[in-house]
């Protein structure tokens, strides 16, 4: 199992525009093979950094989605909105307690 963690620094007008973006997106995300989970973060304290989070099968998976013509489309909308260059890390999981 892959996490996708992905930083997104936007522009404070275009919060709105992102979110909505994520909205109309996330169910076609979440039906791409191997994609398990996909989330939309918001830190608490700073109100333009946003992180998605998803969960793939499998890195394979995670990279035929991002060369997709879906993730192409989505990501040409939502470059445009950035107020800093994003940061993405492809992790997994070591440990867990619940």
């Amino acid at each position: 199992m892959i996490t996708r963690i992905v930083k997104l620094d936007f522009k404070t007008e275009h919060i709105q525009e992102f979110k909505s973006l994520f909205e109309e997106s996330k169910e076609k995300i979440i039906s791409q093979k191997g994609c398990k989970k996909v989330e939309m973060l918001q830190d608490v304290n700073t109100k333009n950094i946003f992180f998605t989070y998803s969960l793939w099968a499998s890195e394979e998976d995670l990279n035929n989605y991002r060369t997709s013509a879906l993730f192409a489309g989505i990501w040409s909308k939502t470059k445009v909105l950035f107020n800093e260059k994003p940061m993405a890390w492809s992790t997994k999981k070591q440990s867990e307690a619940q």
